[in-house]
C-alpha cells in the first residue's frame, strides 16, 4: 500500500508565488547549488516547513519554477511568431537576454535532475513545433529548399551560443555575427 501524498498548498496562493519568486532570485543571484529549501524560505521570509508544504520535494519546487518561466517564454514566443516578420522576431526572441541567467541554471540542473530534464525536453518539443510551423509559413515555397526545422535549429543554436558566450564575457565577433545573421534572415523573407 502506498503512503498517502501530503497535501500541497493552493496553486494561486500568495505564499506559493512568494516561494517561486524567492527560488528564482536564489537561482539567478547565487546559482542552483544554493537553492536549498532553507535558503529559499529565508529569502521569502518563511519557515522551511512551509516551502515543503507547497512543494513536497526539491524537484517539485524546481519544476514549478521552470514551468513558471516557461509560461513567460511561451507568451514571448507567441508574440514573436505573430509578428509580420516571424523569422526576425524569432531571432530576437532567441537572443533576448532577459532570462539568460535563469536559463543557464535550469540547463545545469537538468544534467543532474531527471524530472527537470524531462520538463525541459517536453517544453522544448512543444515550442519547436510552433516555431517550425511559423517558419514554414514565413518561408512559403522556399521551405522546400530551406527546411524549416533546420532553420529553427540554426536560429536556436546560434542564438543560445551567442547569448551564453556574452553572459560569461566571451564572444569576440558576436556582434558581427548577429548583424550578419539578421541581414541573412531579412534576405530569406524577401526571397519567399
Amino acid at each position: 500500500m502506498t503512503a498517502p501524498r501530503r497535501r500541497v498548498g493552493a496553486e494561486n496562493s500568495l505564499t506559493r508565488t512568494a516561494i517561486l519568486e524567492a527560488t528564482e532570485q536564489v537561482l539567478v543571484e547565487e546559482g542552483y547549488a544554493a537553492a536549498s529549501t532553507r535558503r529559499v524560505a529565508a529569502r521569502a521570509g518563511l519557515k522551511p516547513s512551509l516551502v515543503h508544504y507547497y512543494f513536497p520535494t526539491t524537484d517539485d519546487l524546481l519544476i514549478a519554477v521552470y514551468r513558471r518561466s516557461a509560461e513567460w517564454a511561451n507568451e514571448e514566443l507567441a508574440k514573436a511568431l505573430a509578428d509580420p516578420d516571424p523569422l526576425l522576431a524569432l531571432w530576437h526572441y532567441t537572443i533576448d537576454t532577459t532570462r539568460t541567467a535563469l536559463t543557464i541554471e535550469f540547463m545545469a540542473m537538468a544534467a543532474h535532475r531527471e524530472p527537470l530534464k524531462a520538463a525541459i525536453a517536453e517544453h522544448s518539443g512543444q515550442t519547436q513545433a510552433l516555431q517550425v510551423e511559423a517558419v514554414e509559413r514565413a518561408l512559403g515555397e522556399r521551405a522546400k529548399e530551406l527546411p524549416p526545422v533546420v532553420l529553427v535549429s540554426v536560429i536556436s543554436a546560434l542564438g543560445r551560443s551567442l547569448v551564453m558566450e556574452a553572459a560569461v564575457g566571451a564572444g569576440k565577433g558576436n556582434n558581427e555575427a548577429i548583424i550578419w545573421f539578421e541581414e541573412w534572415l531579412k534576405r530569406q523573407r524577401s526571397l519567399a
